[in-house]
């Protein structure tokens, strides 16, 4: 039986996306373990649908729209910032983003766990959703731009803002606009104005704080930055004031 190295490294420059994403399979299916890209600049689509779990992609560079998009089962770590759609109805697996990341990160999210140091952009965790026990995790470091869980049907969000000092920029305008199901935690306190009327604003129990604990603590594993540190400010939830707000608005 041939003997294959654990991991494989492949150059993306000038490579089309679809070229570089069957060579991504291809080496997967040969049983390498770990596969490293670099001079990634913008090819979408990377891991898209593939369920290897166990297997990591590392990346070095800035990878296009939709990484992760559909993904049922792999690691995928970004040394450097990313564009919009991360995690597109993202099955399972987990996405690290060591930079930022652009907008609807998590569109249709049912399963598995984001983390970006950085900060995201707009419509973040936006249609999320989540069935029994499999519930999607966005956990973000810095801050969300406007929309922030629009539309969130399940799932958690967790918002740490740890590179802004006044609570009311966690986060953007609307937040958690016709949210109807999963919560947004927040580290502080976000106005009035900035939620949508969807969404109201709690004090976290002992339960939102285990959950809470448990994924911080993963953060500051991944990105190393102190946990108690991190910890030491209080948190915040937003979750729905009805599960069907816009039940009115139709005929029976």
């Amino acid at each position: 039986m041939k003997m294959i190295e654990d991991m494989i490294t492949i150059d993306g420059k000038g490579l089309h996306y679809r070229v570089l994403n069957e060579m991504i399979e291809e080496k997967l299916k040969e049983g390498y373990e770990r596969i490293k890209l670099i001079n990634i600049n913008g090819q979408r689509y990377i891991g898209a649908g593939l369920t290897f779990p166990d297997r990591e992609i590392e990346i070095y560079g800035t990878p296009g729209n939709d990484l992760g998009v559909f993904m049922n089962g792999l690691k995928i770590k970004v040394y450097g910032n990313s564009q919009d759609g991360v995690g597109n109805t993202m099955n399972d697996g987990e996405i690290l983003i060591y930079g930022s990341s652009g907008d609807i990160m998590g569109y249709g999210m049912r399963g598995g766990k984001i983390f970006v140091k950085g900060n995201v952009g707009y419509r973040v965790g936006i249609h999320m959703k989540e069935y029994k026990e499999k519930i999607p995790v966005i956990v973000i470091g810095g801050t969300a731009g406007d929309f922030l869980g629009e539309y969130m049907a399940g799932g958690r969000i967790i918002i740490l803002g740890l590179n802004e000092d006044k609570d009311e920029n966690i986060c953007g305008l609307f937040c958690a606009t016709g949210i109807h199901g999963g919560v947004i935690y927040l580290r502080g306190r976000i106005p009035d104005y900035k939620l949508g009327k969807e969404g109201k604003l709690l004090e976290i129990d002992d339960n939102d704080r285990k959950f809470i604990e448990e994924h911080v603590k993963i953060f500051s594993e991944y990105f190393n930055i102190e946990y108690d540190l991190i910890m030491k400010k209080d948190f915040f939830k937003v979750i729905p004031y009805d599960k069907r707000p816009y039940g009115r608005l139709y005929a029976y």
